[in-house]
Formats: structure tokens, sequence, C-alpha cells
């Protein structure tokens, strides 16, 4: 749940109950560059600004204490502006930056105390990253560079391509297999990178801001690809972004991050409709609040006497998308949770506020 909504639940913990039943699980996590770094734990620096450490000491908080789960197949976004932290979070998941503090667990698996060999393991078998910069090899055809992760494995020639044209054509790469990387457009590119990273059958996977390169139209059409990947593999996901639309989009659950801090963690509706602070205010002012806004957003209690007839509509519709439906009837909506009993009515008035102040607000 977003922070502001119940300041009696940890927001980190509000969709997994055991930490080791989590896709991920993240404690207390830091990381601090600079000399000397592990020395500021545990010391009133600690809890200097960034700008302030830096003056004090010279080292630059990357990352600050920060704590989260992921549910399995969830996508989960962590977004922030550049300079965030956000990269470097997503780096710390595998040890490619070294944490200075705090424990990662993915799949039960604590990846902040595993050796050389089982981070192997763990890159090679079960998380997967993908990257804005796409890092094929050149000389390779796609099949080849789709494949290159299992011939790290040591999979036979056969059985590597094999799997490795399955998920060409999952991608919607089929009929490019024996195209180099500078025959393909940057969008197609980026295809055979998801490809690659999907071909070993991880239970997990990273993207670090993995569109901002490519443009809208190539972007959009991959968030979709993302999408419908998610749909039909359930994989779990964590996808770093700047773009709060690319977010709100593709996360099931959204962590913001500022100065390497946590400043909300809640799902799109929440994080537009309960924004934690300015900042996410702010960062939330330009969108299209019907579009985010589900309908247990601008429903009011049922009272005695309220219509039986009209419009059953789930709590977790999207404004936007009951709109047409609530207008054109004659009675309010009545909304509906998961077991199908009434819990608020939606009368035109509420969907139109929302309309209304959108409009004006653009």
């Amino acid at each position: 749940m977003s922070q502001t909504l119940d300041p009696t639940v940890d927001p980190s913990t509000a969709a997994v109950g055991d930490a080791r039943d989590a896709g991920v699980s993240v404690r207390n996590l830091w990381k601090i560059f600079g000399p000397r770094a592990d020395k500021v734990l545990g010391t009133p620096d600690a809890e200097l600004s960034r700008k302030e450490l830096k003056a004090k000491t010279g080292c630059v908080v990357g990352v600050k204490d920060v704590s989260f789960d992921v549910a399995p197949g969830e996508v989960f976004v962590v977004m922030g502006l550049s300079g965030s932290g956000k990269s470097t979070l997503v780096r710390c998941l595998t040890r490619l930056i070294e944490p200075t503090s705090g424990t990662v667990l993915i799949d039960g698996r604590d990846v902040t105390a595993a050796s050389e060999s089982e981070l192997r393991d763990l890159r090679r078998n079960h998380a997967s990253m993908v990257f804005q910069h796409f890092g094929l090899l050149p000389h390779r055809q796609v099949i080849d560079n789709v494949a290159y992760g299992l011939e790290i494995r040591g999979v036979p020639k056969r059985e590597r391509r094999a799997k490795a044209a399955e998920v060409v054509d999952l991608v919607g790469l089929t009929g490019y297999e024996k195209s180099y990387p500078d025959q393909l457009s940057g969008g197609m590119q980026q295809r055979v990178g998801l490809a690659r990273a999907l071909a070993g059958d991880p239970s997990l996977l990273l993207f670090d801001e993995p569109f901002s390169a490519l443009d809208p139209l190539i972007r959009r059409d991959m968030q979709n690809e993302v999408i419908r990947l998610h749909h039909e593999l359930g994989k779990t996901m964590v996808f770093i972004t700047h773009d709060l639309q690319e977010a709100l989009k593709l996360g099931d659950r959204i962590l913001i991050m500022r100065d390497g801090e946590v400043v909300q963690i809640g799902t799109p509706d929440e994080v537009v409709g309960a924004p934690a602070d300015d900042y996410v205010k702010d960062f939330t002012s330009e969108v299209p609040r019907s579009h985010v806004l589900t309908l247990k957003w601008v429903m009011r209690d049922p009272r005695p006497g309220d219509s039986t007839e009209g419009p059953v509509m789930p709590c977790d519709t999207v404004v936007r998308k009951a709109a047409q439906a609530a207008l054109a009837s004659e009675h309010p909506v009545r909304v509906v949770d998961d077991a199908g009993n009434v819990i608020g009515i939606v009368d035109d008035d509420a969907i139109l506020r929302v309309v209304v102040a959108e409009e004006e607000s653009h």
C-alpha cells in the first residue's frame, strides 16, 4: 500500500507476507561510494543529506536504507529522476554493484551472502538483465546472440539453437534469425536483447531503462511487448525508468526514489491518488487522473434506499473505462469487491468531477 494510506502498514512488505516467499526481497540496503564508505553506517553521518555527506566525508550515497518486496509474477517499477539511485539499486540486486550493507533475497536465495560461483549461477540461470545499451555481439547473427547465454552455460549447439528459435518467435523476430545486429532497427535490436534475457528461462527479469534511447513510437511498441510477454510468461519483473507514464503503464506497483531513498511505494492509482509528498505530487500533476484512478477513489459509501439497479463494476475499474456506462445509465454505478459485495456507489457527479478537473488542469 502507499505510505500515505495507512501509516501502520510497512509499504515494503504489503504484497508479500514472508520475505522468503517473495520473488525479490530487499532489506535495509545501502550503497555508499567513496573512501571508507562502510565507516559511515551506524554513525550520525549516515543521517546527513546526500549533499552534506559528500561535503563532510567525500562519500556519495547511491542507495539509502531501501527495503521492499516483489511478489512472484509482479511487475515492480522503480522510478525517479536522474541521480535518484534507481540504476544503482537494480545493479545491487545481483551484485553487479556490491552493496555496502543490507540483504537481498531472490527466490529465497541470499544474494548478499552468495559466493562467486553462486553469483555466476544466479546470473546465468535465475536472473537476467536487459540494459538500455543492447550489448549485442556485432559479428554474430540474431540466433547466436539470443543463444549466447546458453552457450556460456555449456548447452549443446543444437539444443541452444532450438531454444533460441523458440524465443525469437516469442518476441516477434521470426525471419530475422540470420540477420546481424547492424541490419536491425533500434527496436528490433532491443527485441534481440529481450530474447537473449528470456532464452535461459530466468525467474526474474531486470530492466534498466531499456527503452529510453528508442523513438517514442518504438518505445510504446516495446512497452506493449513487455506487457504481452508478462501475460504469457508470468515472470517476476523489476523495471527501472525515469518516465512516469511508462511506470504507470507497466507497473503493478511503483517505488519512487529521490537521493537514494524511497519516497513512496504504491499501486499506480495510489501514487496518483494519494501522493506521499510534494515531490510525488509534482511528478504526477500532469497525469490524466481518469486514466489511472479506479472507482474506489471516487465512490461513496452505500446508503439505505440506494437503487439496486444500474451497472455493477469491480472497484479496480479505471474511471475512464467506467465513464461511458456510468453516464449512460439512469442509475448510479454499484461498486463491488472481489466477492461481489456492494462496497460503494458512484454517481455521474463523481465521474464528472474527475473528468472536468482533469480538463481544467490541462
